[in-house]
């Protein structure tokens, strides 16, 4: 679960490698964090993509969407 304290820390990591760079504790600890936020965004679009149905209508719908093809 990515929380706001993850994204913080994130951030925060982002700022200093900018800065001053980053250790190697900090560059495992960053890419970790990138990682899990990566799977979380993931996780959130599969979830989406599994949400959508498809509506398969007639040739005579009226609904209008044949006359654009």
């Amino acid at each position: 679960m990515i929380t706001a304290q993850c994204i913080a820390r994130i951030n925060e990591l982002a700022k200093k490698s900018r800065e001053t760079g980053l250790t190697d504790n900090e560059r495992a600890e960053q890419a970790e964090l990138r990682r899990r936020y990566i799977e979380h965004i993931k996780g959130q679009v599969k979830v989406q993509l599994d949400s959508i149905k498809v509506v398969d209508h007639g040739d005579q719908c009226g609904c209008g969407c044949h006359d654009k093809h």
